[in-house]
C-alpha cells in the first residue's frame, strides 16, 4: 500500500529504502506477535492457525530476527525526517505485540484499542511516510483526506478478524466491537466505513488527486472487500482471513494497476 501511495500521487512505482524498511518491520512485527500471542492463548494451541504456529515457531522466529536486523540497517538509510516520524509509529506497533505492561499485558490487550492502533498506525506508514519522504514537511489537505480513506478502510478490514477472534478475546478477557455489538452490527459498520472511504475518494477525485482509473479501482476494491466481510463470521479457515480479508489490501493495488495500465490503450 505504500507502493500504491507513491504511484498515485507520484507516478513512481519503485522499490526503495522506505519500501524495504517497511517491509522487513512488518515481517518482524508479524512474526513476534505470532510467537509472543501464542502464550496468551494456550487452552487454543492446538487449533486453528495456532496449531501451525506451534509448528513452525522456530521459522517464525527465524523470520522476526531477520526482519528486525535487516529493518535495522534500512533504518539508516532513510531521510532524517522518516527516521524522526517512524519513531512513535514503531513504538505503538512493538507495544501492540510485547507485553511490555502490567500483567504481561500488550497493548492489543487492551479494551477497544487494538483496532484503532491498526487502523491508524498502518495508513500513517502507508500513505503520511512516502509523502514527506517526497515532499518533505508540506502535508496538505487531500494528504490527510488519503490518510483518513486509508485508515478507515484498515479500520473496516480489521473487523472480520474481531469476529474471528471473539472466543480467542473472551478468554484472554479483552472486549471488542463485536463483542459489544454483536455480528451483524459488526458487519453494517464495516460496510458504513467503507462507503466513507469510497466517499473520501470521491472527494480526492474532484480535488484531482485521483483520477478516473483510480477511483473506478478503488469503488471495485470497496464493494469487493464488504462482499468479503459479509462472509467473515461464517468461517474460521486462516487462508480466509490471511489469505483474502489482509489479501485485499493487494488486490486494492492491482485493481489500481490494471485500470492505471489501461489508461494508455
Amino acid at each position: 500500500m505504500l507502493l500504491q501511495t507513491e504511484w498515485i500521487l507520484f507516478g513512481v512505482l519503485q522499490w526503495n529504502y522506505l519500501t524495504a524498511f517497511v517491509f522487513a518491520a512488518t515481517l518482524c512485527l508479524y512474526a513476534l506477535h505470532r510467537i509472543v500471542g501464542m502464550e496468551k492463548v494456550k487452552p487454543f494451541a492446538e487449533k486453528y492457525r495456532y496449531a501451525i504456529i506451534s509448528k513452525y515457531q522456530h521459522h517464525i522466529l527465524f523470520y522476526a530476527i531477520v526482519g528486525a536486523i535487516v529493518s535495522a540497517y534500512l533504518f539508516f538509510s532513510l531521510s532524517f525526517q522518516n527516521q524522526l516520524l517512524i519513531i512513535l509509529p514503531a513504538i505503538l506497533s512493538l507495544g501492540y505485540v510485547v507485553p511490555f505492561f502490567g500483567k504481561n499485558r500488550r497493548l492489543r490487550d487492551f479494551d477497544y484499542i487494538k483496532i484503532f492502533l491498526i487502523a491508524i498506525v498502518w495508513a500513517f506508514i502507508t500513505v503520511m511516510l512516502p509523502i514527506v519522504e517526497r515532499k518533505g514537511w508540506a502535508i496538505s489537505l487531500p494528504d490527510i483526506l488519503m490518510c483518513i480513506e486509508r485508515s478507515v478502510f484498515i479500520f473496516a478490514i480489521t473487523i472480520p478478524f474481531d469476529i474471528r477472534d471473539l472466543k480467542v478475546d473472551k478468554h484472554i478477557q479483552v472486549k471488542t466491537i463485536p463483542s459489544i455489538i454483536g455480528i451483524p452490527k459488526s458487519k453494517l459498520l464495516a460496510g458504513v466505513l467503507l462507503i466513507i472511504a469510497f466517499l473520501l475518494a470521491v472527494s480526492l477525485y474532484v480535488l484531482t488527486i485521483y483520477d478516473w482509473a483510480v477511483l473506478l479501482a478503488l469503488s471495485l476494491s470497496y464493494f469487493s472487500t464488504y462482499l468479503l466481510i459479509t462472509y467473515s463470521d461464517k468461517t474460521e479457515e486462516d487462508y480466509f482471513f490471511t489469505g483474502l480479508m489482509d489479501g485485499t489490501m493487494i488486490i486494492q493495488f492491482l485493481l489500481i494497476f490494471v485500470f492505471k495500465m489501461g489508461e494508455g490503450f
